[in-house]
């Protein structure tokens, strides 16, 4: 069986700013950050891993014919937008507004202290789609030690299309109109996870629970077919037909790790 190749994105190479009220990484060209290598892989298009001051936020502001998903890390997150959906949302929710055709929206720190999430958009795979709005809830102790499907294809077995409005509703995956699974751990020192993917490409970032930071990553450290990644540090993955990635934590603290199948 072939080997996984692991192609590193460090942390202290992605595009990065700190505004003050927004401190905020770019593993791909946005907003003033342009770099050509870095532009897209599959249908993955934004993974920006934001820490927003409290009562502060991205004003209101309106997207179209994109996938937009939360998932909230630490603090709360306060989300309003023009389908009348306004919702605190906490460590372990993860949110989805399929933009479609149009909306607006507003993303705040909620109460007295800061929200650090991440803020990942998909390309959809049909146009001028009806926006809806999904959330859901995975737990720590879901995610500890084992891979949690929290985002995937509208059209994947187990996914609940059809409750929206917030509250929660619904459960497993939020559906996503891209063709991409997204999976989520809390994975402890000297443990290892295995996921067959489907897809031949897949992208992993290990979130930066121990604090901002603009130079080389610290923090929990994870390994992937001989490489190592630290707290903030991605990788894009390619993946040979039947193969099956394997995660582990080379580290002394418990790794949250994001790895997306793109299908």
């Amino acid at each position: 069986m072939s080997e996984i190749k692991v192609v590193p994105r460090f942390s202290q190479d992605r595009g990065n700013a700190d505004h003050g009220w927004l401190k905020t990484f770019h593993t791909f060209s946005f907003a003033m950050y342009h770099d050509m290598n870095h532009e897209r892989y599959g249908a993955l298009r934004v993974i920006n891993e934001d820490r927003v001051a409290s009562h502060t936020g991205f004003g209101t502001h309106s997207h179209r014919e994109f996938e937009i998903f939360s998932y909230v890390v630490e603090g709360e997150l306060e989300h309003k937008d023009s389908m009348g959906n306004v919702e605190v949302l906490k460590r372990g929710d993860i949110q989805l507004t399929s933009a479609g055709t149009g909306i607006s929206h507003s993303e705040k720190a909620h109460g007295d202290q800061p929200v650090h999430f991440l803020q990942i958009w998909s390309l959809p795979t049909t146009s001028r789609l009806q926006p809806k709005y999904f959330t859901r809830h995975f737990s720590d102790a879901e995610k500890q030690d084992a891979w949690v499907r929290v985002v995937a294809s509208v059209n994947a077995e187990g996914v609940q299309k059809d409750l929206r409005e917030g509250s929660k509703q619904g459960e497993g995956p939020a559906p996503v109109q891209s063709p991409l699974t997204m999976y989520a751990t809390l994975l402890s020192p000297r443990k290892s996870l295995n996921l067959a993917v489907k897809g031949m490409k897949g992208y992993v970032h290990v979130v930066m629970r121990s604090g901002y930071n603009e130079g080389p990553a610290t923090g929990a450290t994870i390994q992937i077919s001989g490489q190592n990644l630290k707290e903030g540090d991605g990788a894009y993955l390619q993946v040979p037909l039947g193969s099956d990635v394997v995660v582990e934590n080379v580290g002394d603290r418990v790794a949250e790790v994001i790895l997306f199948d793109l299908e």
